[in-house]
């Protein structure tokens, strides 16, 4: 039996959830069912003790989570193991993308303590590694780039040993924003493209395909030090020849990690399942990308941008060593060929 979890923290007196407030750009749609998920779609209850406690803790510290704001299935996992996806700048975003959950509307002012209680959050829970992840803000001149890096240099301050991932909006028409946030120096720098470029008029509307690769392009040039990743939604309608052309592009702009998860529609008047991608596709387009070259490759119906990312932050870093070291043979090997010749 598949279980799709749907984590809501904002209710009416009455105790229930209220979608038509959280997207009200949406509610002239026409319905759109939610297909019936497959057998290998499946996540548990919530229900571990350390998850009520991960719970508290954000509660207590005012945190936004971009778990339970775009209602990720892994939520329960996750949570139990105490690692928090935290989504700064509020829970109101800018734009209406079809197939996000996030509220769409006009946000309010940025809290200046917001870092302190990242940071002590972070502190708290005792994390090796950290996403930090924000919703779109354009209202702002700077999109929140600054915002992003005091909150990276906060985490930093608390937090020494703790590897710090960002998820970062585009950016778009937001000159100088994304120097701010790599002048702090995250150790992973990551944007999700989301879908191929062919379905941005209907799936990201508000963005520019070629806008967030060459954000991420624009990260290498001003610091090769910090690892860069994006991610991809199937099941929306791609092809696989639009998605080996997506690879080809994020390999032109050296992004070090591709993420591949199955979406899944978060109410009716989001955008439509056009199929589930089987556990082998999935499987089929690792491969693809490994040949690709990518340091890092996590594909799996359930995976998502911040889902098991300590462990991968791991394995980017040791894969990122291994190629060092394998140039470093290879030109120590040339060197000596030079000098018998």
């Amino acid at each position: 039996m598949s279980v799709r979890v749907l984590i809501d923290h904002r209710k009416t007196a009455q105790g229930k959830t209220t979608q038509a407030a959280r997207h009200p750009e949406k509610a002239h749609r026409p319905d759109n069912p939610i297909a019936r998920k497959p057998d290998w779609i499946r996540v548990k209850a919530p229900n571990h003790p350390v998850y009520h406690e991960t719970r508290k803790l954000m509660r207590d510290n005012k945190l936004v989570t971009v778990c339970e704001e775009a209602a990720c299935p892994n939520i329960g996992e996750c949570w139990s193991q105490r690692h928090a996806t935290m989504m700064i700048m509020g829970e109101i975003c800018t734009r209406a993308c079809s197939f996000c959950n996030v509220t769409t509307g006009l946000p309010h002012a940025l809290d200046a303590d917001e870092p302190n209680r990242v940071a002590d959050a972070v502190a708290r829970l005792g994390l090796r590694h950290v996403v930090i992840t924000s919703v779109d803000r354009d209202d702002l001149a700077d999109g929140g780039a600054q915002h992003f890096a005091e909150v990276i240099g906060a985490i930093r301050n608390a937090s020494p040993e703790t590897t710090i991932e960002v998820l970062t909006p585009d950016f778009l028409r937001k000159p100088g924003a994304l120097e701010v946030v790599v002048k702090a120096r995250p150790d992973v720098f990551n944007h999700n493209i989301e879908t191929v470029p062919r379905l941005y008029t209907t799936i990201r509307p508000g963005a520019r395909y070629y806008q967030s690769v060459r954000l991420l392009d624009r990260v290498k040039q001003l610091d090769p030090s910090i690892f860069t990743k994006s991610g991809l939604m199937l099941g929306l309608g791609e092809e696989k020849a639009e998605l080996a052309q997506v690879m080809d592009d994020f390999r032109i702009a050296d992004i070090d990690f591709i993420t591949m998860g199955q979406y899944l529609q978060p109410t009716v008047k989001h955008a439509a399942v056009a199929r589930f991608v089987t556990p082998d596709e999935f499987a089929d387009y690792a491969a693809m990308a490994r040949v690709k070259g990518f340091l890092q490759v996590s594909a799996t119906p359930l995976t998502r941008s911040s889902y098991h990312a300590d462990a991968d932050f791991a394995a980017l870093r040791e894969a990122r060593e291994a190629q060092l070291r394998n140039r470093g043979s290879v030109t120590h090997e040339q060197s000596d060929k030079v000098k018998t010749s």
